[in-house]
């Protein structure tokens, strides 16, 4: 399998797993990732920003596998997605998590709250801050860019785990979409948390 634009070209829950351990590269400062969501699109996923179709805020879900979807949450973070699923469809993997192994002293100094170096990109939003990842990045070509993709060799299943995605309120975020993909043990990946029941429950992601 040749891991390029047609890697991602094939449906989100397919390609999600497959990029645990691969490498998502800014400047100097480099992670492996270890936690990814999978999100489809219009009408197939409720928990997805494409799911009622396309807006001005998710237009790069409907363009050609390969970019980068980057979004601002909460009125002060970014998360990062990677836009995958065959043409003429959306679809996304946020990623969520991950191991920074190149450019460790820069992450340290965007992400100065972090105790350990474990936590410095364990969630999206710390993922986009170690990163350097704003919303100027957001329609980046993953294989042309000052954003880089390079995709590993797909991990065994046996390293994998999956569940419900995080914080992702109403039915995209209950145990029907066990679309949250792990890697097994690895310290740098997110604790879990359901959305909240109240009225400030977590928008869909992705």
């Amino acid at each position: 399998m040749t891991f390029d634009r047609e890697f991602l070209r094939r449906s989100p829950l397919e390609v999600a797993p497959a990029l645990l351990g691969s490498r998502l590269t800014v400047g100097d400062v480099s992670l492996r990732i270890t936690e990814v969501e999978a999100y489809l699109g219009v009408g197939e996923d409720p928990g997805s920003h494409s799911f009622r179709g396309q807006t001005a805020r998710n237009s790069t879900m409907f363009g050609d596998a390969g970019h980068l979807y980057v979004y601002f949450t909460y009125g002060m973070h970014t998360c990062a997605n990677i836009v995958c699923s065959p043409p003429g469809t959306s679809g996304g993997i946020l990623v969520r998590a991950g191991e920074i192994v190149a450019g460790l002293d820069t992450a340290r100094e965007r992400r100065t709250t972090s105790k350990r170096d474990t936590d410095l990109a364990q969630g999206p939003a710390r993922l986009t801050v170690a990163l350097g990842i704003a919303m100027t990045d957001d329609g980046a070509d993953l294989f042309a860019s000052r954003v880089r993709l390079d995709v590993a060799a797909p991990l065994a299943p046996a390293l994998i785990s999956s569940g419900p995605r995080t914080g992702v309120a109403g039915p995209g975020g209950s145990v029907d979409y066990p679309w949250r993909y792990w890697i097994t043990g690895d310290p740098t990946v997110s604790p879990y948390k359901p959305a909240k029941s109240s009225k400030t429950a977590p928008k869909p992601r992705a």
